[in-house]
C-alpha cells in the first residue's frame, strides 16, 4: 500500500511539471533536425555543409509540445461545445 501512496503523488507532480513546462514553453526543439531547421550534409572534402531544409518543422527548427497540442484540442471542443 505504501508503494501506492508514493506512486500516486509522483505521478500527479511529473504531470503538473510537464503542464508548467508546456504552459511556460509551448515550443520545443525539433526532433528531426535537433533545432537547427536543416539538415547537415558534408563535401567532397568532408567539411559541414548546409542540407535540406527540414520537412517536419517547415525550416523553423521547432515543434510543438504533445501536451500543449492536446491542451489546444481540448479548449477547441470546449469552445465549440459552449457555443
Amino acid at each position: 500500500m505504501t508503494l501506492v501512496a508514493t506512486a500516486i503523488p509522483l505521478a500527479l507532480l511529473v504531470t503538473l511539471g510537464y503542464a508548467a513546462v508546456c504552459a511556460a514553453n509551448p515550443f520545443a526543439a525539433c526532433r528531426r533536425c535537433g533545432g537547427m531547421g536543416h539538415a547537415l550534409t558534408t563535401d567532397r572534402k568532408g567539411r559541414p555543409r548546409r542540407g535540406k531544409d527540414c520537412r517536419r518543422c517547415k525550416a523553423t527548427g521547432r515543434r510543438i509540445r504533445t501536451g500543449r497540442r492536446l491542451f489546444h484540442r481540448a479548449a477547441r471542443i470546449h469552445r465549440d461545445g459552449t457555443r
